[in-house]
């Protein structure tokens, strides 16, 4: 049950007054929600959160980001596995469902790019809005965001704070420092622009950790667009020109995704193979 994973001020938000407040936001619906676990839910997540591991976590190393992901449910730890269930149980979707406005929502089970998210030293995620549809549930339209940082003694000056960009990308209209147990739940759309471009300057061996869910709706014909990377306006000219080279890249390869039925760990797995050859 919720009461037994978020704290009693968090369950209280499912009210008509916090939807409204959420979809009238600056730029686009979001929610900022400190403590969102219960203390002890969130130091036992904080002490099962594994380090990254080459066997299990899928690399995503490329142009435009640089952090790994673990979206193996079997393989995430309890408690966090447990944190997780909950958060896609029915009454959790229906809580989400009342502070977002958005009704009949859908939980992916099979983290399809979400579950555990860890970004290194020197990591980095640029400025994008996430893919719109599900790549492998043809009339999934995603459609809420719901990130829970495990950050503890996160300091501004490492960096990582959550840029959200109005949707003509002229500005940032908020950065989110990624401290322990903070949550940020907002809208994802062609063009809700979000990401932590600058690289981390935590110390090493520190990472940037967050439990990441999405959340979809069934439509008929959702919107498909690949995960949309855009440059700042004061990126160089050819940073701005690999951010654009990139992005289609990878629209491509979630093209190619869908078709045969893979996702980011089988790949991942077959590049490592390939580099040990």
């Amino acid at each position: 049950m919720l009461k037994d994973f978020l704290n009693d001020s968090t369950i209280s938000l499912q009210n008509p007054e916090t939807s409204t407040n959420y979809q009238n936001q600056e730029g686009f619906p979001h929610i900022v929600i400190d403590n969102f676990l219960l203390p002890e839910q969130a130091e036992q997540a904080w002490q099962a959160f594994p380090e990254v591991n080459d066997e299990i976590w899928t690399n995503w190393l490329h142009y435009n980001e640089k952090k790994y992901g673990l979206t193996k449910r079997e393989a995430i730890p309890d408690p966090i596995g447990s944190i997780i269930d909950q958060l896609n149980s029915k009454e959790f979707v229906s809580w989400l469902s009342d502070v977002t406005g958005i009704k009949n929502l859908i939980a992916d089970t099979n983290l399809e790019g979400g579950g555990l998210h860890q970004t290194p030293h020197g990591g980095f995620l640029n400025i994008h809005a996430d893919f719109t549809a599900h790549p492998h549930k043809r009339h999934w339209r995603r459609r809420v965001n719901v990130l829970i940082y495990m950050n503890k003694d996160w300091k501004p000056e490492y960096g990582g704070q959550l840029e959200l960009w109005t949707r003509d990308m002229k500005r940032s209209f908020n950065k989110i420092i990624p401290l322990f147990n903070r949550c940020v739940i907002f809208n994802t759309d062609k063009d809700t622009f979000h990401g932590h471009p600058d690289p981390l300057t935590c110390p090493e061996g520190m990472t940037r950790r967050s439990i990441a869910l999405y959340y979809f709706t069934e439509e008929k014909l959702p919107l498909k667009n690949a995960t949309n990377y855009q440059a700042r306006p004061n990126d160089s000219l050819v940073k701005s020109v690999l951010i654009f080279l990139d992005k289609n890249l990878l629209s491509v390869y979630n093209a190619v995704k869908g078709i045969l039925g893979i996702n980011d760990e089988f790949v991942s797995k077959m590049l490592k193979f390939i580099s040990r050859k």
